[in-house]
C-alpha cells in the first residue's frame, strides 16, 4: 500500500479519505486499527485510514492509543504513515496535543524529524512563512483570516486559536524544536528542499513545518515527502489532509496512480437525517438555513444528558417526536446549538456525539431514512460508533472535505447506507439543502 493513516477525528478523517480516493487510491476508513490478517478481507486496498479519538482527548490517553496505533500501522507493507490533523490545527497543551502525537511517532519510527504540512489549499488553508490562515468555511467563498483573528476558531470552545505562528502554538505542547520550510525555498525546488532541511535537523530540528499557498506547490512538497526525506520506509509525517493532497498529486504526475474522476451522479434523499454536535457559527447558520427550506428542528437539551435515566428518557422522546416526520418523508436535524451552545460546549464529546449516534441507529432502524449527515467533528467519532459502523468508503465527493460515503456497519441498520460526517467549518449555509437534493457539485 501507498498510504496509512491515523485520524484524530472522524470528519478529518473522511476528508483525508476524499483526497486519496480522488488520486486513485483505493481506500477504506476504519473505525479502529485494523491489523494486517484483518486486511486480508480487503486485498485490493491501496490504502487506508483509522478514525480515531485524540482530537478530544488528554496527552496521556492520547499518547496510549498511539503508542498502539502507530506500531501497527509500521508493520504494514505501506511508503507512508500519517497522523492527520485538522486544517485549523486544532490542539493544546491538555487536549488533542500534537505535540504528545509527535514525540510518540518519533518514539516509534525513529526518524531524525517529523515534517509536518497543515495547509491544504482547497480547503482554503494557507500557510505563509510558518502563520496558519484560514477561509471562513470550508467549501464556501467566505473570506480569510490569519487564525487568532478567525471569528470562529479564535472562538473554539474547546481549543480556541490564539496563535497564528505555527512553530509558537506547538511550543506550548512539546519542547521539540520546530523549524520551517518556507515558500520562498519551497518555490526553489527539491535540492534546496533537501538542502535546507538537511541544514536545521543538524541544528537540532525535530518539527520540520512546510508552507504551501497554492496547489500547484503540493506537488513539489509530495515529491519531496516521497523521495527526498532520508528514512527507512515508511515515513511517518503529521498534518492536514495537505499530506494526502501533496502524495496524490506526486503519485498523478509520475503516473504511479491516475486520478478517479468517474463520480456516480448522486441523486435527492427524502428524508434526510441530520444530527449536529456542532456549536460552529458555521453549521448554526446551516441548520436556520435548513429549517427555512422545510427541515423540522428538534433540539437536544443538554441538561438532559448529566445522567443517564434523564438521556435515556430524552432519546425516547427525541424518537417519538422525530420518526412520525420520518415516515412522512420530512427531512429531520437534530442538534445542540442554538442559543444553548454554551451549555452545550459543557457536555463532554462522548456523551453528546454518543447519545445522537444512538437516536440516529434507531431512527434508521424504525424508518426508510437512506442518507444520514454527522456534524461536528468532536463528537462524530462517538456518534459513528454508536451508530455500529465499523469502516466507510467514499461514494462520491459533493463538498470538498466532507465526501458521501457508504457505510459498512453489519450488525446495524446503517448498513450500506450513505453517511456523510462534516466538521463544523465545512460548507456554505444550504449545506444541508445540498445533501437533501444531491448536489452538482459531485464532479469537483
Amino acid at each position: 500500500m501507498y498510504l496509512a493513516y491515523f485520524g484524530d477525528d472522524f470528519t478529518g478523517s473522511t476528508d483525508a479519505l476524499e483526497f486519496l480516493s480522488r488520486a486513485g487510491l483505493r481506500t477504506m476508513l476504519f473505525i479502529d486499527t485494523p491489523t494486517a490478517e484483518q486486511l486480508t478481507a480487503y486485498p485490493d486496498l491501496d490504502a487506508i485510514g483509522v478514525a480515531g479519538l485524540t482530537r478530544s482527548m488528554a496527552p496521556e490517553p492520547m499518547e496510549a492509543i498511539l503508542s498502539k496505533a502507530f506500531p501497527l500501522l509500521k508493520a504494514l507493507d505501506v511508503r507512508h504513515v500519517h497522523y492527520k490533523v485538522c486544517s485549523t490545527f486544532d490542539s493544546s497543551p491538555t487536549t488533542g496535543s500534537i505535540g504528545r502525537a509527535i514525540e510518540t511517532g518519533l518514539a516509534v519510527f525513529k526518524q531524525a524529524f517529523v515534517p509536518v504540512l497543515v495547509a491544504a489549499p482547497a480547503l482554503g488553508r494557507y500557510s505563509i512563512f510558518g502563520n496558519l490562515f484560514a477561509r471562513m468555511g470550508i467549501g464556501s467563498q467566505g473570506a480569510i483570516y490569519r487564525l487568532d483573528r478567525h471569528p470562529s476558531m479564535s472562538k473554539h470552545p474547546v481549543t480556541p486559536a490564539d496563535e497564528s505562528d505555527l512553530r509558537l502554538h506547538l511550543a506550548r505542547q512539546t519542547p521539540l524544536k520546530s523549524g520551517l520550510l518556507d515558500m520562498l525555498q519551497i518555490a526553489k525546488g527539491q535540492a534546496v528542499m533537501r538542502q535546507e532541511a538537511d541544514r536545521q535537523v543538524a541544528d537540532g530540528t525535530r518539527v520540520l513545518f512546510i508552507d504551501a499557498l497554492d496547489t500547484e506547490q503540493l506537488c513539489t512538497i509530495g515529491a519531496w515527502l516521497d523521495t527526498g526525506i532520508d528514512a527507512p520506509k515508511p515515513v511517518f509525517s503529521v498534518g492536514s489532509s495537505g499530506i494526502e493532497m501533496a502524495l496524490g498529486a506526486y503519485w498523478n504526475q509520475t503516473g504511479d496512480i491516475s486520478s478517479e474522476t468517474d463520480w456516480p451522479v448522486i441523486g435527492p434523499a427524502e428524508p434526510l437525517l441530520v444530527i449536529s454536535g456542532s456549536c460552529s457559527p458555521i453549521a448554526t447558520r446551516q441548520i436556520q438555513v435548513a429549517i427555512d427550506n422545510g427541515f423540522a428542528e428538534i433540539l437536544v437539551p443538554v441538561a438532559d444528558l448529566a445522567h443517564e435515566e434523564a438521556t435515556s428518557r430524552l432519546m425516547r422522546e427525541v424518537m417519538a417526536t422525530a420518526l412520525p416526520l420520518l415516515l412522512r418523508q420530512q427531512s429531520v436535524v437534530i442538534h445542540s446549538a442554538g442559543e444553548q451552545a454554551g451549555k452545550a460546549n459543557a457536555v463532554p464529546a462522548e456523551r453528546l456525539g454518543t447519545t445522537l449516534g444512538r437516536i440516529a441507529r434507531q431512527l434508521v432502524g424504525a424508518s426508510a431514512t437512506k442518507r444520514v449527515v454527522v456534524a461536528g467533528g468532536d463528537t462524530s467519532s462517538y456518534a459513528a460508533r454508536a451508530m455500529g459502523i465499523e469502516a466507510v468508503r467514499m461514494l462520491a465527493p459533493l463538498v470538498p472535505g466532507a465526501p458521501l460515503c457508504t457505510a459498512i456497519a453489519p450488525d446495524s441498520p446503517l448498513h450500506g447506507l450513505e453517511v456523510n460526517f462534516k466538521g463544523g467549518q465545512v460548507g456554505s449555509d444550504d449545506y444541508f439543502c445540498l445533501l437533501r437534493q444531491g448536489s452538482a457539485q459531485n464532479s469537483v
